[in-house]
């Protein structure tokens, strides 16, 4: 990307920790037009990475992604399908992230 854009962490925080092994199969087909949401972000150069956080404490979902400013990397957010259905989600700035060419 330009040296316009700037990075930030968008973190997906689900319902309840066991969130990734009992999905009822409404939130597995919310988690799925998620990750078609996503995969879309990356087609697209905006998102770096995405995917799922084994953490002992509970699975989460991570992306880095490259926006001009927050706005911009909330927007993401407010409308993955997943927050759409009720999950939520935090962004954080990553001023001074160094990314690969």
């Amino acid at each position: 990307m330009n040296s316009v854009t700037k990075q930030f962490l968008y973190m997906l925080i689900p319902p309840r920790p066991t969130f990734a092994q009992d999905m009822i199969e409404v939130e597995r087909k919310v988690m799925q037009e998620h990750a078609i949401y996503w995969k879309g972000l990356v087609d697209r150069g905006i998102a770096i990475v995405f995917g799922p956080v084994l953490d002992p404490t509970g699975t989460w979902g991570v992306a880095i992604v490259e926006v001009a400013d927050e706005p911009d990397a909330r927007a993401l957010g407010t409308n993955d399908p997943a927050i759409k259905a009720g999950l939520t989600f935090e962004v954080f700035p990553m001023p001074g992230a160094i990314v690969r060419k």
